[in-house]
C-alpha cells in the first residue's frame, strides 16, 4: 500500500492565548515551559511563553495542540539558524 505524501494544509487557532491547535506540524523541534520549536508546511514556528506544554501531538495527521499562556508565535526565517547551534556557539565562547 502506498502511502500518501499530501501537504497537510497548515492552520493555527488560539484560544484567549491559553490554548492552540495547530495544524501542517511536520516535526517538533525543542520544547520546554518558555519555548516550543516546531516545523510547519509555512516553516518553522516559534512559540514562546509561560508553562508551555504540548498536550496532544499527532504527526501522521500533522496536529499538535499546546496549552499554557502564550505570549508569542514567530514564523522564523528559513535560514534562522537552529536554537542548537545557538547554544554551541555561547557554550565555546
Amino acid at each position: 500500500m502506498e502511502q500518501s505524501t499530501a501537504r497537510q494544509p497548515h492552520r493555527l487557532v488560539l484560544e484567549n492565548r491559553k490554548k492552540s491547535m495547530i495544524s501542517g506540524v511536520q516535526d517538533v523541534q525543542s520544547f520546554h515551559e518558555q519555548e516550543i520549536l516546531l516545523l510547519t508546511e509555512e516553516g518553522k514556528l516559534q512559540i514562546k511563553g509561560e508553562g508551555l506544554h504540548v498536550k496532544r501531538l499527532n504527526l501522521e495527521k500533522g496536529e499538535a495542540d499546546i496549552e499554557g499562556k502564550i505570549n508569542s508565535l514567530i514564523y522564523l526565517s528559513r535560514n534562522t539558524p537552529k536554537k542548537d547551534e545557538k547554544l554551541l556557539k555561547r557554550m565555546f565562547r
